[in-house]
């Protein structure tokens, strides 16, 4: 998988099940993914290309089921991938690609980390503000718990992205 299409994926997993993410990924690549041959008869298009997604409209996109945030942050991220003002990929640079992100409609903190740490391969991503890993850290109760978690983080560092993996696993 792509930087480009992880960072798809993942605005569209933002705070709705995985099941439901995988919908909206699989409806996005049949009205906009190009038709592939293989041996696989579920394996029929690709993920779109970004300049198809950096051109979809608001309607295309809320017709799918996307709502109206999301359909601005993946028209974001497609076009500044297609005009290659935004680099994803374990070469890039992580603090400029971080703040790039944030600074598109619908990124926050948490997207930007965890694109970060899937697409740019950043050792040291944290998500602060997950609520799986507030739990899995034992902090969800606390006045700020995002707050707690990145002070609890301080001791993995450099390896956090690690240690949120470890923790996202052991969840029931």
């Amino acid at each position: 998988m792509s930087g480009y299409e992880l960072a798809v994926r993942a605005v569209l997993g933002q705070q709705i099940t995985v099941a439901a993410a995988r919908t909206l990924a699989q409806r996005m690549v049949d009205r906009f993914g190009e038709p592939i041959d293989t041996p696989f008869t579920h394996l029929t298009r690709l993920f779109p290309e970004p300049p198809v997604l950096a051109r979809a409209s608001g309607d295309a996109l809320g017709q799918l089921g996307i709502v109206k945030q999301r359909q601005a942050a993946i028209v974001a991220i497609a076009q500044a991938v297609a005009d290659k003002r935004l680099q994803l990929h374990g070469g890039a640079q992580v603090q400029s690609t971080i703040d790039a992100l944030k600074e598109m409609p619908g990124i926050g903190d948490w997207t930007a980390q965890y694109i970060a740490m899937r697409a740019l391969r950043w050792p040291d991503a944290f998500p602060a503000g997950d609520v799986a890993l507030h739990k899995a850290l034992g902090v969800q109760g606390k006045p700020n718990p995002a707050r707690a978690a990145q002070e609890a983080s301080l001791a993995w560092k450099p390896w956090r992205s690690y240690a949120v993996i470890r923790a996202w696993a052991a969840m029931p």
